[in-house]
């Protein structure tokens, strides 16, 4: 069976602010293997959701959590650099 691997970006927050203007967000990779007609599905959903395929995907993941009672820290706002 022949997959395709799809790249997700996930934000996350620096502890610590960091010297020299660095980026106030840095994100992590998570790689998946995905059927074609899968990633043709998500991509159609994702066209019809005004999303990203990452954007998606993490929408996606964010529901599940919620439903399954898993807390996800989110950084009730930016620091400042």
């Amino acid at each position: 069976m022949k997959y395709l691997v799809l790249s997700l970006y996930v934000k996350t927050q620096y502890i610590n602010p960091m010297p020299r203007g660095r980026p106030k967000t840095k994100t992590t990779t998570v790689t998946l293997r995905v059927t074609p007609e899968l990633k043709a599905a998500a991509e159609v959903a994702a066209d019809r959701d005004h999303r990203s395929l990452t954007g998606l995907i993490e929408v996606l993941i964010l529901n599940h959590c919620k439903c399954q009672n898993i807390p996800i820290i989110v950084p009730s706002k930016e620091i400042s650099a």
